[in-house]
């Protein structure tokens, strides 16, 4: 919890700022109040954790019962968390549904692209299109929701895109494999990917010793044909290295990338690609409808 206590900070300094003066001026502080949060709609539940902590930062003698955690499935109507406190619990609500609403949202959302692929070895990643400074958050959201993390910036893994490539001149292979070479010397366990924009360049990077080849923005008749060309040099491989009494090379992983929608999830997963990455698991979810409501307050 330490890694998102930071941002929720930073979040309640955003909405109370000085003080919440509508709380202040209406509701005395003797008061103390007991409120429900309640699912308001079907989905997969994520932030738990997260709206617990908000609310305990905001109040530090808050109680708790939880009825559901993360990546539960939960219905419309379904208590999910009950919330004891003084009137500063009415200061964390909005934040701290906030980030159950959204994260809820995400995971939900990516549980239905999950949903589409468990019969098939091919499973739903993340991308960088994440919300500025929820990126951690986000991508936990899709881990509740049954899918994987991508990179989780430009620091923890290679991917070598059509810019990286341009870069180095007008006949780029030569260098790209020196590169390559150099990674695997200096980044030690970090993997390479490499984005594929046509079947030439597939033909080229499968000898390049990356991880992943990711097919962008292909048609589905060049996805299948790229494939064949990445499996058949895997099998190369694998002949070598038993013709010479030792381990080949493993043949790159396939990922699908570039403007994949919940509609065409089944026809590329037929294509049996290792992954299929899409940015609309994190920018395009809805966030799911979760209310707070105080059912109960005493004077103390």
């Amino acid at each position: 919890m330490d890694k998102f206590e930071k941002t929720i900070r930073l979040a309640l300094k955003e909405d109370v700022s000085t003080g919440d003066i509508t709380t202040n001026v209406f509701v005395p502080s003797r008061y103390k109040f007991r409120g429900i949060i309640t699912a308001k709609e079907s989905g997969i539940l994520c932030g738990m954790d997260i709206a617990k902590k908000t609310f305990q930062i905001v109040d530090g003698s808050a109680k708790f019962k939880v009825y559901a955690r993360d990546g539960a499935s939960v219905l419309k109507g379904q208590k999910l968390m009950m919330v004891e406190g003084s009137r500063k619990i009415l200061i964390a609500e909005r934040t701290a549904l906030n980030f159950l609403q959204r994260l809820s949202g995400i995971a939900s959302f990516t549980s239905k692209f999950a949903k589409e692929l468990n019969k098939s070895k091919t499973h739903i990643y993340d991308t960088r299109k994440t919300t500025p400074g929820l990126r951690i958050f986000e991508k936990y959201a899709v881990k509740c929701g049954g899918g994987k993390n991508h990179r989780m910036g430009l620091y923890d893994a290679f991917l070598i895109k059509d810019n990286h490539i341009a870069a180095l001149g007008a006949n780029p292979y030569s260098e790209l494999k020196k590169k390559i070479d150099f990674i695997r010397k200096k980044y030690k366990g970090y993997k390479i990917e490499i984005e594929a924009k046509t079947l030439s360049q597939v033909e080229k990077f499968t000898e390049l010793g990356v991880d992943i080849i990711m097919l962008d923005n292909m048609t589905f008749e060049q996805m299948k044909k790229a494939i064949k060309i990445i499996r058949n040099r895997g099998k190369r491989q694998e002949a070598r290295g038993k013709s010479n009494k030792r381990k080949g090379t493993k043949a790159p992983e396939v990922e699908i990338s570039g403007n994949v929608k919940l509609s065409v999830l089944k026809k590329l997963s037929a294509l049996s690609p290792e992954r299929i990455s899409s940015g609309s698991l994190t920018h395009s979810a809805e966030s799911l409808d979760i209310s707070f409501n105080i059912t109960h307050y005493k004077e103390i």
